[in-house]
């Protein structure tokens, strides 16, 4: 019998949304730099077959990626890669990611795979605190692997008509796996994004959500803000690229909200 391990697994949370362009990277990759400046141990999943949590923090080698682990090719330890930023690592994804769904179908375990790579001694070793997982725009097979893999979610809701319609078929997905696979997911919060607080649709759709979500809806709020469009373009989470913007504000405090929660869970 292999001997305990000298630290704890982390706290797991998947970034999710069925929907695309509503800023789930930015929000893993921003919220993952600004806990790590809290001091916590930081590590991304990139499990969205575009790559782009990948790039976004200047990670161009992925001789190893998350896709080699759920093909069991590859150990945790060969895959996770430090990245510059302060407290923050990640393991990469490539386009051969896409395929998954097609190789990974007659798997009996297939639904489980992150999970069990994520949940082991291995990853117990080294120490993080936190992981993100960067999930698909979709609700596929990925996205159900990180699911069951979580302790808990982050929804980021973008402030747009019919923003709220497209979480009925999440909340429905989540239902499913809480019966069948992970009893004790939860939801932390759902996160409202692209905010324009000059906007009556943004402040419609905010109170609409407040109305039906309540106390799930985060009262941090991220701006629309072009300084947090262009960080990922020099490949760097907005407290690096212009900390003091807007939406380096916002996600200093969305950090300081989750662990407070973190905390209290």
């Amino acid at each position: 019998m292999p001997k305990p391990s000298p630290f704890p697994l982390p706290r797991v949370v998947a970034v999710v949304n069925q929907k695309g362009g509503v800023g789930k990277t930015t929000t893993t990759i921003n919220l993952a730099a600004a806990l790590g400046s809290l001091g916590l141990k930081v590590l991304i999943v990139d499990i969205d077959p575009q790559g782009n949590a990948s790039t976004g923090v200047g990670i161009d080698d992925r001789d190893f990626t998350i896709y080699d682990v759920l093909l069991d090719e590859a150990s945790l330890k060969e895959t996770v890669k430090e990245t510059e930023f302060e407290n923050l690592w990640i393991i990469p994804t490539t386009t051969d990611l896409s395929s998954a769904d097609i190789e990974l179908v007659a798997n009996e375990k297939r639904s489980f795979l992150l999970n069990d790579s994520l949940r082991n001694v291995e990853m117990s070793e080294f120490g993080f605190d936190v992981v993100l997982i960067d999930c698909p725009p979709s609700l596929n097979l990925l996205t159900v692997n990180a699911l069951i893999a979580s302790d808990s979610l982050i929804i980021p809701l973008q402030a747009e008509f019919f923003a709220l319609e497209g979480l009925s078929q999440l909340m429905m997905t989540v239902r499913d796996i809480r019966s069948t696979a992970n009893k004790d997911l939860r939801i932390d919060g759902v996160l409202l994004t692209m905010f324009d607080v000059r906007n009556n649709l943004s402040q419609q759709v905010e109170a609409d959500a407040r109305d039906n979500l309540g106390d799930l809806v985060f009262d941090t709020k991220i701006p629309r803000n072009i300084r947090l469009s262009e960080a990922p373009s020099f490949a760097m989470p907005i407290n690096q690229y212009d900390p003091k913007s807007k939406g380096g504000l916002a996600y200093d405090q969305l950090a300081r909200e989750v662990s407070i929660l973190w905390r209290t869970q």
